[in-house]
């Protein structure tokens, strides 16, 4: 098993001081790296987990804050949030770029390989990022369909893959249907992908915790789920064997 650096960064994004997860991999060179968004609640030690297991493989990962360093335990508190952020694409992008500024000035990451994969309101920003026209090499989501401003999925400029259960009910198939239809309008190089039995936060062990109406884990559609986001970081952000980050 190689060595994973990890240490916690501060930086300012939409009024507040975030606080993200930034893992390192093995050796001195440069990789390529990878933004990570997190659903609603915030950062939990579950997806500091997955900024470490994406380092293990050799990637540099950046798991992005939100919430200025809270994890909201409460329903009410997370909505109040999340649902007026959701609403502002401009807002999404600013917590986006600022993030995304912390990552390419890491010395260990290769600027110019870069994909951002997010959860709930973290996809969202990863496709507001993909939106505004950011050199991203791919983006992918789970539990975030989300459907832009008109015209801008046009400027995505990767291929985009997005997981959804299919016992969501946030992520209607109305909504996945817009969604699709937003891409392919567009020209985007898209996937879909809908888990069988699985509801909104599915792929969150403790996804329980925070109960609203429609969410629940699924521990065999989420293992699944993760190795379908490997395999789009393997295809269009590869890690080479000898650790090089590749051209």
């Amino acid at each position: 098993m190689t060595t994973v650096t990890t240490r916690t960064v501060r930086y300012p994004a939409d009024g507040l001081t975030m606080v993200g997860h930034l893992a390192l991999p093995a050796g001195a060179g440069r990789r390529p790296a990878v933004l990570i968004g997190p659903e609603g609640p915030g950062i939990s030690d579950f997806q500091r987990g997955l900024a470490d297991a994406l380092a293990e493989l050799g990637y540099v990962a950046l798991l992005f804050d939100i919430n200025g360093g809270r994890w909201f335990t409460d329903p009410q508190e997370m909505l109040d949030r999340a649902l007026p952020l959701l609403a502002d694409p401009e807002r999404m992008r600013e917590i986006g770029r600022a993030a995304l500024d912390v990552l390419r000035a890491e010395p260990r990451t290769d600027p110019d390989r870069i994909a951002a994969i997010g959860y709930g309101t973290g996809g969202a920003i990863a496709l507001e990022l993909g939106r505004a026209g950011v050199p991203l090499r791919a983006i992918g989501t789970l539990n975030a369909v989300t459907v832009g401003r008109p015209g801008e999925a046009a400027n995505i400029p990767c291929p985009v893959w997005a997981g959804v259960g299919s016992e969501d009910p946030i992520m209607s198939v109305a909504r996945r249907e817009e969604f699709t239809a937003e891409l392919q309008a567009a020209g985007v190089d898209w996937r879909l992908t809908v888990y069988g039995g699985a509801r909104h936060a599915f792929h969150h062990p403790i996804g329980d915790a925070v109960v609203v109406p429609g969410v629940g884990h699924h521990p065999r559609q989420a293992d699944r789920a993760w190795r379908d986001m490997l395999a789009l970081l393997a295809e269009c952000l590869p890690v080479t064997e000898s650790g090089d980050s590749g051209s």
